[in-house]
């Protein structure tokens, strides 16, 4: 740290590129993936990799499910014993994997603690841009889903029969999403969706304790995971439901238990390879509300672990797969599909922390480094997300990946900091939420896609055959339930306990904190800021008694400037957790904390780069025109009948106004700032998320050079020596990619020094 003010806002060609934000993952300009260094989480290396690319399209429309349609196929016995039938070391199904540990209790009595211990939902509530996202969310879809989309309103789950799978999950994914939205905001009508569905299911409860629709042999608990991660943000944003709520889950327990011990109720892939997310509900009780039930709870997650595939295992340099997936033998992936489905590998990231806690298993550590290491390498795109559509291919910029993957990846990579404090964790979780995830939505948030690809410069239906794994023309036109949770549980996430008496501002946003510390302490913090729009933090500080107040400081910050009442405070950043603190008095207080940053070029595959500035990746400004269409199913392409929908809701085609096919010189690169960027959060247009809307942007020089369409969309990337200018020199514009809809995050690069300029 340095006490002079940050040059922020002067970045020419003259700068060099600052890549310790992120690992370089290895990639080097022949297209090929290297191990000569080890990441920010020191993640083992692995063995060069060659990439093959292949090519997808987007389409951005209205948008309401999200799964697989392979659930019947991989329901099947046979499927299901395909794993560990080839040379690769798959991890067994029955009874454990590799790392597996006997389901005894007397293996430990506590948990685990975490490093930065989460805050009750509902002590957070957001600020700025961040408040009016969620507001627009409110407002929306995701708001009104309750109102008039059948998987909800009419879900067998409150007494309808409206459902799009065997798995009865959309239900509990949106009330997942919408208990932290509704409490977040403090918003009524969204609460009494809440305490409406939730009086309507626990009502009827069944008398051995089953919560759901399903009878007989038929059930299966993976859609009660998402409904119990609801459950316990809702006691803990509204503790006077607690005597309603915690017995019906340790009702539903009790059974789940003796079925798991009995090896019922996993009889689906999905909740044999999402199951944390139950024992992070199991983990919660046993810490809150043990009710006598200790010994059940703990051999439950164990069971649970036990009777699941081992993602330990596949985190294995034996096991995972580092190719591009197209070119792997089927009998392997499918084999693995577990596994590399996209949205199940975001999810599974924060599966090995989750059993830390209650196996105290060393080796699990170093495991889940590796896991999310490997994944972003060799499957993670350049906004945060990972690949897959819905399978993971590679690092082609042309494959999409699900907004499903988005939100859960955000969810893991936040439980991950908590649990164990790796700085990079934090900004991974910043990385899709200022990128990955805006970059899918209107910015009415009446419509969004389904997957989204770094390179997409327009969106529309275009002929799929051969170019998607499980998806077809229509792909990336249709919506989901699970989405809602992305924003209001990242603002959940943004301070933490730090301590024994501290208070920690994790992920950087605009919100406001009211808590009591562990010593009686009551504390009120505001943070007033533009970030990650701009790069200064305002915090007015109010508090009973002294305390430690602690800020993190990300990886790609070049510096950093801390002040208290107006006197700067020198301070070191923890070089694992990033943190610094200071020491606050008891009363009022303000404390300024300003980022110094660069202009950070990630060095992709097949010598393209993609372009960061701060916690955001910047895209080609392609232009865009917008058609509005009515809302069409997504199988039948049919269009709903018009007066089952609200009228904000549409499908839109969106196309380019301007060339994507374009080569940068990156020595050319320059940020510029225009003036309306102050701390000052209230001036930033609301919906921050649109075209030409967030202050900043970057200019380089580029070229049009050949680069083929296949079909309907961009060809693989040209390799040096085909890029050839097409003409003149040309001044281009790069905007943050969240804005633009249609845009082209990685891009090719040639020596433009000698070319002269010419008007876009």
């Amino acid at each position: 740290m340095t006490s002079h003010k940050c040059e922020e806002y002067n970045y020419g060609a003259s700068t060099a590129p600052n890549l310790s934000r992120w690992p370089t993952n290895g990639r080097k300009h022949d297209g090929r993936i290297r191990s000569t260094e080890r990441n920010d989480q020191g993640a083992k290396a692995v063995a060069p990799t060659a990439l093959s690319l292949k090519t997808l399209s987007t389409v951005a429309v209205f948008v309401l499910l999200c799964t697989s349609a392979l659930y019947a196929y991989w329901g099947s016995p046979g499927v299901r014993g395909s794993l560990g039938s080839n040379s690769r070391l798959w991890p067994s199904e029955l009874p454990c994997g590799i790392l597996c540990d006997k389901a005894k209790a007397a293996d430990t009595t506590t948990l685990i603690p975490f490093t930065f211990r989460p805050l009750p939902l509902g002590s957070i509530k957001p600020q700025g841009w961040l408040r009016d996202q969620m507001v627009l969310m409110a407002n929306g879809l995701a708001g009104h889903e309750y109102d008039f989309y059948d998987i909800v309103k009419d879900s067998p789950w409150l007494g309808g029969s409206s459902e799009y799978s065997s798995l009865y999950e959309g239900f509990p994914y949106w009330f997942n999403g919408l208990v932290p939205l509704a409490y977040g905001l403090d918003d009524g009508r969204l609460k009494a969706q809440v305490h409406n569905a939730l009086g309507i299911v626990l009502g009827h409860q069944q008398a051995d304790g089953w919560l759901g629709p399903e009878k007989g042999d038929g059930r299966d608990h993976w859609g009660r995971f998402p409904f119990f991660l609801g459950l316990m943000q809702l006691v803990e944003a509204n503790s006077s439901l607690a005597d309603t709520v915690v017995p019906s889950m340790h009702r539903y327990i009790k059974l789940m238990h003796s079925m798991l011990r009995d090896g019922n109720g996993l009889n689906e892939v999905w909740g044999r390879v999402r199951y944390a997310d139950m024992i992070i509900c199991l983990q919660w009780l046993y810490e809150r509300f043990p009710e006598n039930n200790e010994k059940i709870l703990l051999e439950s997650m164990h069971y649970l672990k036990n009777n699941s595939l081992d993602w330990a295992a596949y985190y294995d340099e034996r096991n995972f797969i580092f190719n591009d997936l197209d070119t792997v033998d089927s009998s392997i992936t499918d084999a693995a599909f577990g596994f590399v489905h996209a949205v199940n590998a975001g999810q599974g990231l924060k599966t090995g922390a989750v059993n830390y806690r209650f196996t105290r298993n060393q080796t699990l550590l170093q495991n889940t480094r590796n896991g999310v290491n490997w994944t972003f390498t060799y499957h993670g795109a350049p906004s945060g997300t990972i690949l897959g559509d819905e399978r993971e291919a590679g690092l082609s910029p042309t494959r999409g990946s699900e907004l499903c993957t988005a939100v859960e990846t955000m969810y893991s990579m936040s439980y991950l900091y908590q649990m164990l404090g790796d700085n990079g964790f934090a900004d991974r979780c910043e990385l899709v939420a200022f990128n990955a995830l805006p970059v899918m939505f209107t910015p009415d948030h009446w419509a969004h896609q389904y997957v989204a690809a770094p390179n997409q410069p327009y969106s529309r239906p275009v002929n799929a055959a051969g170019l998607f794994w499980n998806v077809g023309d229509y792909a990336l036109t249709y919506g989901l339930v699970n989405f809602p949770q992305g924003y209001p549980k990242f603002l959940s996430a943004s301070f933490v306990r730090v301590g024994r008496n501290g208070l920690g501002h994790a992920l950087l946003m605009p919100s406001n904190v009211s808590t009591v510390l562990p010593d009686g302490t009551l504390v009120a913090v505001s943070c007033d800021t533009n970030y990650p729009f701009g790069n200064t933090l305002h915090y007015t500080v109010d508090a009973t008694n002294a305390f430690d107040f602690y800020v993190r400081v990300p990886q790609w910050a070049t510096d950093f400037n801390f002040s208290l009442d107006s006197h700067a405070k020198y301070a070191l950043r923890d070089p694992h957790s990033g943190i610094v603190s200071v020491r606050v008095p008891a009363g009022k207080s303000t404390i300024v904390y300003e980022l110094c940053s660069d202009i950070n070029i990630e060095h992709r595959a097949n010598s393209t780069v993609a372009i960061h500035h701060g916690p955001l990746l910047y895209a080609l400004d392609v232009g865009h025109s917008i058609e509005a269409l009515p809302p069409h199913y997504y199988h039948s392409h049919q269009p709903f009948p018009p007066a089952s929908l609200p009228t904000h809701a549409h499908d839109y085609i969106v196309n380019n106004t301007r060339p994507w096919n374009i080569a940068i010189d990156s020595s050319t690169l320059a940020y510029h700032l225009v003036p309306s960027n102050s701390s000052n959060s209230s001036a930033l247009p609301n919906p921050i998320w649109g075209p030409g809307a967030p202050p900043g942007y970057i200019t380089a020089k580029g070229c049009q050079i050949h680069w083929p369409v296949d079909h309907g969309v961009p060809a693989p990337v040209p390799l040096p020596g085909n890029r050839s200018c097409m003409g003149k020199a040309m001044e281009v514009v790069f905007r943050p990619y969240g804005s633009l809809k249609v845009h082209m995050a990685e891009l090719p690069t040639v020596n433009l020094t000698a070319k002269d300029l010419v008007d876009l």
